[in-house]
């Protein structure tokens, strides 16, 4: 994420929770640059949500409390939103540090949160995508890591095995 500046503001998004109580939250609340005409374009890595990614241009409505919910997404980024439960070393902070460190020389960006031991991925199409499937698929069967499509394009569908 981009340094928060007065064009920033929080969109909130409603989750549902499934029957383990996941996500942990109802709603989540993103960052974004408000673009003026009711929409805005997000600028960080969800955690949670689904279906979006950082950069994607999306509708918003404010609530009578003046708090800006969010709608559809009407122009997505490209960018996917890749989700990891570090396992190694229990998802330290060093654990978590290097997953964030190895995906970085593939092209990624993101972040790691130390309650739920979890990295989340901003993937921009221009990242390898390729080679950053092939080793979250390496590290989920080593065991260092579960890992989630939170928000996935037509170029990362490609990179699947059949």
């Amino acid at each position: 994420m981009t340094n928060i500046s007065d064009d920033h503001v929080k969109v909130h998004f409603r989750m549902e929770i499934d029957e383990d109580g996941w996500p942990p939250a109802s709603v989540e609340s993103l960052w974004a640059i408000d673009l003026g005409d009711g929409r805005v374009r997000l600028d960080n890595t969800p955690w949670f949500v689904r279906g979006v990614a950082s950069g994607d241009v999306i509708r918003v409505q404010p609530d009578d409390d003046g708090l800006l919910w969010a709608g559809e997404t009407v122009e997505p980024s490209q960018n996917c939103t890749i989700r990891l439960i570090v396992l190694k070393d229990d998802g330290s902070a060093a654990a978590r540090q290097s997953v964030l460190e190895v995906f970085h020389r593939l092209g990624t960006t993101g972040e790691g949160i130390e309650r739920f031991r979890m990295v989340a991925l901003d993937i921009p199409p221009q990242a390898d995508l390729l080679k950053i499937r092939e080793l979250l698929e390496h590290g989920e069967t080593k065991e260092w890591w579960h890992w989630e499509e939170g928000c996935i394009t037509a170029a990362w569908e490609a990179t699947a095995r059949p």
